[in-house]
């Protein structure tokens, strides 16, 4: 039965339309303007300019009184002035469906590999969607296990957090995605490719996310010498898919690789539209559609499930105050941080523990995992803070108790947080491993109640009143 729903959609979608036409009146780069058919398109509806080439897909990105201007999905190559321009049924609608589980799609929903065709949900959702209203939504819930041991314990996140991945080039994003995706306890996982380069999506696929990582996912990929309106349809397209399981009560991890190339993307088609440039050439729809796209991630209502978002942020120069990675950081609950000079030194995943932070600590730990954290995060931001002294030679063993303790834990505590892409320790024997380290090393841990404020008793309101 749903096999015949879904032919029987796909023919529906076909099927032609009244269709109105207009003239290709001027091309200009990447920006196609059209005559006649001001009155029946907006911005964002969807046309085709007949070429010599074929039909290529366009979307409407602006108008003005010489015309609609238009970009394409593809390229203009064999378009000419005064070729014929069609409109065409809405484009901004996908149709997820449970059997897209261990497939890799384009950003219009199409299959990416050859193989069997996707079959057509029953729900038609707009790629646009908004975000459920914020006070539909749940509060963010329980710890989500990773199996990262460095995750778990120091930048943890919960069902419904949005957490960015903050690097440069080669730092090593995709291992750490690939790690998340074939080990953390969520019902499914998708994948957003945005941008990415076409040699590394078949590694991502076989190397790092492997058949196991596959079979649990939906992945999405843009590759980066496609046209920016399919790089930035590419992350829509996986919200939306997303939004889809999400709605069915499912909790969901969404990877998107990467914010940055969206805002890319974005950029290329606001100033082909006419937009001025502002921040760092960026104009200022960018800064408009990251809120946009990152709040369809987060909790869902009552009655449905979550979107757990990690979305990688690639920095210019390793650059973590430049405007997108500045602007995302706003946004989301939290930064992981991924320091190239770590990553050198060869600890993987290369976290910089004093620049990365969870907004969901204290509360997402118990008080003895938190205990075990603080004491922890203390001796290594000491061994950090004093390190260049210590390989100089300039700092004298015995000093200070609480810098000798620091140094005794950081070689262990190393090869601990460590850790090979295929391997995976559950939360609870991760704390337990680190206890012993700071035991070994004379570190002392503190076990603390909540650090939140308590409001007064009943019997203290009184006396106050």
């Amino acid at each position: 039965m749903n096999t015949i729903f879904s032919d029987l959609t796909c023919a529906v979608d076909g099927i032609a339309g009244a269709r109105l036409a207009g003239q290709v009146r001027a091309i200009t780069g990447l920006t196609l303007t059209v005559a006649g058919l001001e009155r029946a398109l907006g911005i964002g509806a969807r046309c085709r300019v007949i070429g010599a080439r074929g039909a290529v897909l366009a979307e409407v990105v602006g108008l003005g009184p010489d015309g609609t201007r238009v970009l394409p999905f593809g390229s203009w190559d064999g378009v000419s002035v005064g070729d014929r321009v069609e409109t065409c049924a809405r484009g901004d609608l996908l149709r997820p469906d449970d059997s897209w589980i261990g497939r890799v799609i384009d950003a219009l929903g199409r299959p990416a590999m050859a193989g069997t065709p996707l079959r057509q949900g029953p729900r038609a959702r707009s790629l646009r969607d908004s975000p459920p209203r914020a006070l539909d939504r749940r509060r963010v819930g329980a710890k989500l296990a990773t199996g990262v041991r460095v995750m778990d314990i120091f930048t943890p996140i919960c069902r419904g957090q949005r957490m960015g991945v903050f690097a440069g080039s080669g730092v090593g994003k995709s291992t750490l995605m690939a790690m998340l995706a074939r080990n953390t306890d969520a019902d499914v996982v998708v994948i957003g490719l945005v941008g990415e380069r076409g040699r590394e999506v078949q590694d991502f696929l076989q190397d790092d996310l492997g058949p196991a990582g596959l079979a649990r996912s939906v992945v999405v990929a843009a590759t980066s010498d496609e046209p920016p309106l399919m790089r930035r349809q590419a992350a829509w397209t996986a919200l939306s898919v997303a939004e889809h399981f999400r709605d069915q009560g499912r909790q969901v991890l969404l990877l998107l690789d990467s914010v940055t190339r969206f805002a890319m993307a974005q950029r290329e088609i606001g100033l082909a539209s006419g937009e001025p440039p502002t921040s760092k050439g960026y104009p200022p729809t960018v800064f408009a559609e990251l809120p946009h796209l990152l709040e369809r991630a987060g909790p869902g209502t009552e009655a449905s499930g979550d979107i757990t978002g990690l979305f990688t942020v690639l920095v210019d120069g390793d650059d973590m105050n430049e405007p997108i990675a500045d602007a995302v950081r706003g946004i989301l609950d939290g930064h992981i941080v991924l320091d190239r000079q770590i990553a050198e030194q060869g600890r993987y995943p290369a976290v910089n523990l004093q620049r990365s932070i969870s907004r969901m600590l204290p509360d997402c730990h118990g008080p003895g995992e938190y205990a075990v954290y603080a004491a922890a995060r203390r001796a290594l931001g000491k061994y950090a803070d004093m390190e260049e002294l210590i390989r100089l030679g300039a700092y004298q063993p015995g000093a200070d108790a609480e810098t000798d303790t620091a140094i005794r834990l950081e070689a262990p505590a190393t090869a601990f947080l460590t850790q090979r892409k295929g391997t995976a320790t559950p939360p609870v024997e991760a704390f337990v491993r680190l206890a012993q380290l700071l035991d070994e090393a004379g570190v002392p841990v503190e076990e603390r109640t909540e650090d939140r404020f308590e409001p007064p008793d009943a019997a203290a309101e009184a006396d106050i009143g």
